[in-house]
């Protein structure tokens, strides 16, 4: 009898070892909820549009992009754990975590740079009548920004006080949304406005008004925007982290190809349901953002751009950037695409 009992022991170990097997394979796999504002310069929500650039997903995790009004919105999502992967800017960056209290963030990629040597970088323009010739002749003017404190916001700031010129005393800064930047300008109620890249080839304003100065000229090359996650969440979710990231860089090369740039400016055009000549002269071009297709931030910059935004006083002490990065998973993830 005990050879029988052992035997049906083993039996019963065999058949419960299977049986966790198969849960554990039944699982499903992590949901990757990660933010977006404005597609493009931002991809997530058309990232694996491509069918088979995206080999994990479905996988070893699933993709879930949520669209936000602003970076705000997103630091509180994130500190209730409502998101997990927040593009930042760089201004908001060190919001979450010297005013939010969010010490615990990691920069994971890149997302997109401006002023890139040989690439796009936002101008500040003037009407070609206005008389504005230099930027000390901004003095006593009306400025127009996005949104204070935000990175273009600082970029101006920051040539305006190249020149001598300081807020309040010298000029006065509105908030304009970029798309109301022409009509602002054109109807004469803002003196100097920004373009961003989705408005910068309007041929009505590059026939009425001139680039006085660019963003790079301001600041040099920024790390704009940023990929960011919690440490926590980063540990608990590596693998799927590492899976993700390589689909990223492998739709982002797609993305980048000529050889795919109709078919890529189509995809743009149908997601934002505007004609594909808005896009066709410029997007994933070096008319563009630069988007680095190792994914890998410019901490130089992103450093400089850190330490602008606190002597100008919109953060409240000097951030040191190398204290909140984790790079081994894109590096990871760019290594498996050699």
């Amino acid at each position: 009898m005990r050879p029988i009992r052992f035997l049906l022991a083993v039996l019963a170990a065999v058949l419960a070892a299977g049986a966790g097997v198969a849960a554990a394979r039944a699982d499903p796999p992590p949901t990757i909820r990660i933010g977006w504002v404005v597609c493009p310069p931002e991809l997530q929500p058309v990232l694996f549009a491509k069918d088979g650039v995206a080999l994990h997903l479905g996988k070893t995790y699933t993709f879930a992009p949520m669209h936000f009004q602003g970076t705000p919105a997103m630091i509180t999502a994130l500190a209730s754990d409502q998101i997990d992967i927040v593009p930042f800017t760089y201004p908001t960056l060190g919001t979450a975590i010297q005013n939010a209290g969010i010490g615990d963030l990691r920069i994971i990629a890149d997302e997109f740079e401006d002023g890139a040597p040989g690439y796009f970088s936002e101008p500040y323009m003037v009407l070609k009548d206005s008389g504005i010739a230099t930027v000390e002749d901004l003095k006593g003017k009306v400025v127009a920004t996005n949104a204070i404190g935000s990175g273009v916001d600082i970029a101006m700031r920051a040539m305006l006080k190249k020149h001598g010129l300081a807020d309040q005393r010298d000029y006065t800064v509105i908030e304009v949304g970029f798309p109301n930047m022409k009509a602002m300008l054109l109807g004469g109620k803002a003196d100097l406005v920004t373009a961003s890249v989705l408005t910068a080839y309007d041929p009505e304003l590059n026939d009425k008004a001139r680039t006085l100065f660019t963003a790079r000229d301001a600041a040099g090359p920024t790390q704009f925007a940023l990929w960011t996650a919690r440490a926590g969440y980063i540990q608990k979710n590596r693998a799927a982290l590492v899976d993700m990231l390589e689909d990223s860089l492998r739709a982002l090369r797609w993305y980048l190809d000529p050889k795919n740039h109709d078919e890529a400016v189509k995809i743009m055009a149908d997601f934002t349901k505007q004609p594909p000549e808005r896009f066709a002269g410029w997007l994933f071009t070096k008319q563009d953002q630069f988007r680095n297709p190792a994914g890998l931030p410019n901490m130089a910059a992103l450093q400089r751009n850190l330490d602008t935004a606190q002597q100008l006083g919109f953060l409240k002490d000097k951030l040191d950037a190398s204290k909140y990065i984790d790079l081994s998973l894109v590096k990871e993830a760019a290594q498996r695409l050699k």
